[in-house]
């Protein structure tokens, strides 16, 4: 049995600039022939791990970590074990050097995205072979190690070698499993996600953007100077747009070795910080902390994902003088429609945020937040029995 659980959002973001490209502009597409606003999925997943850390759903050996600096976290838990800065920082090199993820520079060569589990597994695994990654190297290991990750890797006993690739199996943590993870040098811990976000769309044209001219005047110039110190400008715009993420339950179960306590704990992080994250582009000159307008949840079994972008192909027009009601109407619309062709129906839950009133068509109005993420836990707690049936 496949079971799927899918958000669909409305979010109206006020004017920001919260994803820019390479030239600082917010970053945009052509959809349905006109130019739309857009906010990359990196982004919103990005804004999402931060909240699961400051929510604390999750334990901190359930969350992971993205970054090239794997070896400073496994040497300071090293130190915290009593041993010393310089030996720590060495075996804490040797052991990533052993997995084929060499440190070049202070960095390994990318992004690593580890759970701290992981990263602790190896700690114990360096502590407990200690004089291992201690003793002087032989002259080739040496040699090896100057030539890149296949001399390290020599550098360490083959059974270690296979504890250490051990220590990357059965991550707990719920980022890792949600998102996925590509490794290029140990394909075999490779993360199938089983979370897909789509990018954020805008639902209306974006006719132009516009230009903020800025000046800054020094605190301590001379009295008689009128002229601005700095001068500058700053490109920003304002969308509605429709968001839709879609999660795999048996997917993410597997991910998180049947571990269901874990999965709804996880579950709920995510539905909170879907709702509540934001990207933080340019939000100290903007402050867009707009909450969604419509937030839609449903369940679907032995179906079919669907994203409802189509939905607005045709861009949404100015509706009860702005864009939030015409998006909300051709949502609800295509929703209809799409259930009346494909069939598929879920258990579908809403909050309408914007006036409140009943959506024919999109399941229960649960009304609240806080009342939506309980019955989408109460749900899918369900479908978790009839998956490990």
């Amino acid at each position: 049995m496949k079971a799927l659980l899918e958000l669909h959002l409305l979010q109206n973001f006020a004017p920001s600039n919260l994803n820019r490209d390479d030239t600082g502009s917010p970053k945009d597409v052509y959809f349905g022939g006109v130019r739309r606003g857009r906010i990359s999925s990196q982004s919103f997943k990005r804004a999402m791990r931060m909240d699961f850390r400051q929510r604390a759903l999750l334990a901190d050996d359930e969350i992971g970590e993205r970054t090239r600096r794997a070896h400073e976290a496994i040497r300071a838990m090293l130190q915290q074990a009593g041993r010393g800065l310089e030996e720590s920082g060495r075996a804490a090199e040797l052991a990533l050097g052993g997995l084929g993820l060499p440190v070049r520079d202070g960095r390994t060569q990318y992004l690593l995205f580890l759970g701290k589990d992981e990263l602790r597994r190896v700690a114990e695994l360096i502590l407990t072979h200690w004089s291992v990654f201690n003793e002087e190297p032989p002259a080739e290991a040496e040699s090896g190690r100057k030539k890149g990750k296949a001399g390290k890797k020599a550098g360490l006993p083959g059974d270690l070698g296979k504890a250490l690739l051990g220590a990357l199996d059965g991550s707990k943590a719920v980022d890792v499993a949600l998102f996925g993870r590509m490794l290029a040098d140990l394909p075999e811990k490779n993360v199938d996600a089983a979370a897909q976000v789509a990018h954020a769309l805008g639902t209306h044209a974006m006719h132009r953007r516009e230009f903020d001219f800025f000046t800054a005047v020094d605190d301590l110039r001379p009295h008689d100077s009128a002229a601005a110190d700095m001068l500058g400008t700053l490109e920003f715009g304002s969308a509605t747009y429709y968001r839709y993420v879609c999660l795999d339950l048996g997917k993410l179960r597997n991910n998180l070795g049947g571990d269901d306590d874990l999965v709804l704990r996880g579950l709920k992080a995510l539905v909170y910080a879907t709702v509540y994250a934001v990207p933080t582009g340019k939000q100290n000159t903007f402050a867009a902390h707009n909450l969604p307008s419509l937030i839609s949840s449903v369940i679907r079994e032995d179906a079919s994902p669907r994203n409802l972008a189509n939905a607005f192909e045709v861009p949404v027009g100015v509706r009860d003088g702005g864009y939030i009601a015409g998006s909300i109407h051709q949502l609800t619309r295509e929703w209809a429609r799409q259930e009346r062709i494909f069939g598929q129906g879920g258990r579908g839950r809403y909050v309408n945020a914007h006036d409140e009133t009943d959506l024919e068509g999109l399941g229960a109005n649960a009304g609240t937040v806080e009342y939506l993420v309980a019955q989408v836990i109460e749900d899918v707690a369900q479908v978790l029995v009839r998956l490990g049936t």
